[in-house]
């Protein structure tokens, strides 16, 4: 299998992850690609029309996107414990953390736009507040309502990615008054998926 990565998508870094978690990233060649709503990536677009990565090619040379289908593709490859959990309950509770740390990733992308990648005379500075009110509030909602426990879910695997993605671009609030959350990301973060998939040094903006 191929997967079309770029470093600094927490979407991507979900596929990964993922990979890595269900003992697969061995099988999967990773092409690292650019991609920008300002700058078209041919390759991309060719695979999928909206152009963005993560993009899985499988052995049957089908195209999977976005990182949730690739990831619910991966969970089908493999004979360990499924990490979309098959009891009813627990699966919607998986994914409506995953649809959470997703939120969160699209919100904390959008703040950054507004933030940095804006040119400075476009910027609306109400627009930024808002987004990172969004943040706020989904680390309280996290904190005080979701139960993160031992077990590894594609919920607990998009949540880890997103706040990773965040704290690299300076909108990690969460390690303020949240230490149910904190503690729990610290201890997923020296899991092997994680180091595996460490975000490194900025390339881009």
């Amino acid at each position: 299998m191929k997967l079309l990565y770029q470093t600094h998508s927490p979407f991507a870094r979900k596929s990964l992850v993922f990979a890595h978690e269900v003992n697969l990233a061995d099988k999967i060649e990773v092409v690292h690609h650019e991609t920008s709503p300002t700058q078209r990536n041919e390759e991309v677009i060719g695979l999928n029309p909206l152009g963005k990565v993560p993009v899985l090619i499988t052995d049957n040379n089908v195209t999977v996107f976005d990182s949730g289908v690739i990831c619910a593709y991966l969970d089908q490859k493999h004979d360990g414990e499924k990490l979309f959990p098959t009891d009813p309950d627990d699966l919607i509770a998986a994914l409506r953390l995953q649809a959470l740390a997703d939120g969160l990733s699209e919100t904390g992308i959008l703040a950054r736009w507004e933030a940095v990648r804006r040119p400075e005379a476009l910027r609306y500075q109400p627009l930024l507040e808002g987004m990172l009110g969004k943040l706020s509030a989904g680390y309280d909602y996290i904190e005080d309502h979701i139960v993160l426990d031992e077990r590894i879910t594609i919920g607990q695997i998009a949540l880890a990615t997103s706040l990773s993605w965040l704290e690299f671009r300076g909108f990690a609030t969460f390690r303020e008054n949240h230490s149910k959350l904190t503690e729990w990301y610290y201890t997923f973060s020296l899991r092997r998926s994680m180091i595996a998939t460490t975000l490194i040094g900025d390339t881009h903006d």
